[in-house]
C-alpha cells in the first residue's frame, strides 16, 4: 500500500500540488507512477484539504482517501505523526507500505518497483528503506572547516567517499516499525539511490520552474510518459 500526503496549501509555492506541470495538476503525475507499480495494491491519498481530496478521487477513484485532522494540519507537524495517524485508520494496512509526495513527479515506477525487491531481498539486515542521492562533493560546515576532505592535499572529487543526501522521494517501512519507532525510518534502513533525474523534490519556486524544464524537455524528446501531460 503507498500513501501520499498531500497539504492543502504551501509556505512557499502557493496551490503547490494542484498546479499545473505540463498539462495535469502536479499530483496526478505521482499518482499516474504508483498506479503503474504492481507492487502496490491500493494509493491512500492523505491530506487536510477536502477541495483537494475531491479532486483526487475523482481524477482517480481506485484510491482512497482520508481527511487529516485539524491538530496535524499545521506546517511544523512531524510527517511522522502523519503517517502514524494515518496508518492507525488502515487496518488493512500490513507489509510493506509506501510513501512518497506529489512533489516528486519524475520518479519512475521502474525505480518503485526495483527499490521495494532490493528491501524484499535484504529484510531483516534492512527494516526499512530511504531514497538518497549520492553525492561526491567537497562539503564544509558553517564555520568554514571541510567535513570529508583535505583542502591542502585536493583528490579528485570522484575519488571522494560518496555521502548520501536524503532526497524525499521514497520511503518503505512497516506499521508495526512505525508504531514503535514513530518514524519512517527504522534502526537499520537501507540507502536507496534514486537516478538524479527521478530526485527533483519541488520544495520553492525555483525547483518548479526546473520541473517544468525539465517536463517540457522530456516533452519534446517524444517520451511516452509525458505525451499525456
Amino acid at each position: 500500500m503507498a500513501i501520499l500526503p498531500m497539504r492543502g496549501q504551501s509556505q512557499r509555492v502557493p496551490g503547490k500540488n494542484r498546479r499545473p506541470l505540463g498539462k495535469r495538476p502536479l499530483f496526478h503525475h505521482i499518482l499516474d507512477t504508483l498506479h503503474a507499480v504492481p507492487d502496490i495494491a491500493g494509493v491512500v491519498v492523505n491530506s487536510d484539504d477536502p477541495t483537494l481530496l475531491a479532486d483526487a478521487q475523482a481524477a482517480f477513484p481506485e484510491i482512497q482517501t482520508q481527511r487529516r485532522p485539524i491538530a496535524l494540519s499545521a506546517p511544523e507537524i512531524s510527517m511522522n505523526a502523519i503517517l502514524v495517524d494515518a496508518v492507525a485508520r488502515l487496518p488493512e494496512a500490513t507489509g510493506l507500505l509506501l510513501q512518497t509526495h506529489a512533489t516528486n513527479p519524475f520518479l519512475s515506477a521502474s525505480t518503485i518497483t526495483a527499490a521495494i525487491a532490493a528491501l524484499r531481498a535484504a529484510w531483516p539486515a534492512h527494516d526499512s528503506l530511504v531514497s538518497v542521492t549520492r553525492r561526491q562533493i567537497r562539503l564544509w560546515d558553517h564555520q568554514g572547516q571541510p567535513l570529508n576532505h583535505d583542502p591542502d592535499h585536493l583528490m579528485p572529487t570522484q575519488d571522494l567517499a560518496p555521502v548520501f543526501e536524503e532526497n524525499s522521494c521514497l520511503y518503505l517501512f512497516t506499521a508495526e516499525n512505525l508504531r514503535i519507532r514513530f518514524n519512517r525510518i527504522g534502526a537499520r534502513p537501507m540507502m536507496w539511490a534514486t537516478p538524479p533525474l527521478e530526485s527533483l523534490d519541488i520544495d520553492d519556486a525555483a525547483d518548479f520552474a526546473l520541473a517544468e524544464a525539465w517536463h517540457a524537455h522530456r516533452g519534446a524528446r517524444g517520451d511516452a510518459s509525458v505525451a499525456a501531460g
